[in-house]
């Protein structure tokens, strides 16, 4: 991918953590480990508005379904599926973080396009 994410240092060692604990496929493994050599490691304050972060409202559609969701991602212990608050390290949410809206993302098995993003507090 071409593309080089945009993420807190604290969300990069978090994506580090969860491949280094094997909770990806290998293929995901390989992607994410390629971004994150590529990665824009920056202050949280300095994220662009519209970039897929932790705490961020974000609309996308799924191609491969058809689907269009607006979800809130948050840290997985903030987690409840119940209230819409889905983690960042979900399938989806692991795929689109740090990309920005108006961007699609090829990612096994799916094709997500991120529609747009709003911080949440």
């Amino acid at each position: 991918m071409s593309v080089n994410i945009k993420l807190t240092t604290g969300t990069y060692d978090l994506i580090r953590e969860h491949i280094r604990r094997k909770k990806v496929t290998k293929d995901k493994e390989e992607i994410l480990a390629e971004e994150l050599r590529n990665a824009e490691q920056m202050f949280r304050r300095d994220i662009p508005e519209d970039t897929v972060a932790i705490d961020t409202v974000v609309t996308y559609k799924n191609h491969t379904t058809n689907e269009e969701k607006t979800v809130i991602f948050v840290s997985p212990r903030k987690s409840k599926p119940s209230k819409n608050k889905i983690s960042i390290l979900s399938d989806d949410g692991i795929a689109m973080l740090g990309y920005q809206s108006g961007q699609i993302i090829e990612w096994p098995e799916k094709k997500l396009e991120i529609t747009k993003v709003e911080r949440w507090s």
